[in-house]
C-alpha cells in the first residue's frame, strides 16, 4: 500500500478564525479579556466586532485550514 499524505485541519487555527463564502479570513480583535475598566466604551464595542486578517498572513492561515476552501 502507498502512503498517503494526509493534510489535517490545525485544530488551534480553526477554532481562532472562519473563511468567508468570498474567500476572506474572519478573526476576532485582541484586547477584550481582561482590563476592560480602563478601556472606554467605544473601544469595547469596536474590540467585540471581527476584522479580516491581511493579505500577507492569508496564505499561512488557509493551508492549515485544507478543508475551508
Amino acid at each position: 500500500m502507498p502512503n498517503k499524505v494526509v493534510n489535517k485541519t490545525r485544530k488551534a487555527v480553526s477554532k481562532r478564525f472562519k473563511v468567508t463564502a468570498s474567500g476572506k479570513v474572519k478573526r476576532s480583535r485582541q484586547g477584550k479579556r481582561h482590563l476592560l475598566s480602563v478601556k472606554n466604551s467605544k473601544r469595547r464595542r469596536r474590540l467585540g466586532t471581527a476584522a479580516i486578517v491581511e493579505k500577507d498572513d492569508m496564505r499561512r492561515i488557509t493551508e492549515s485550514l485544507p478543508f475551508s476552501h
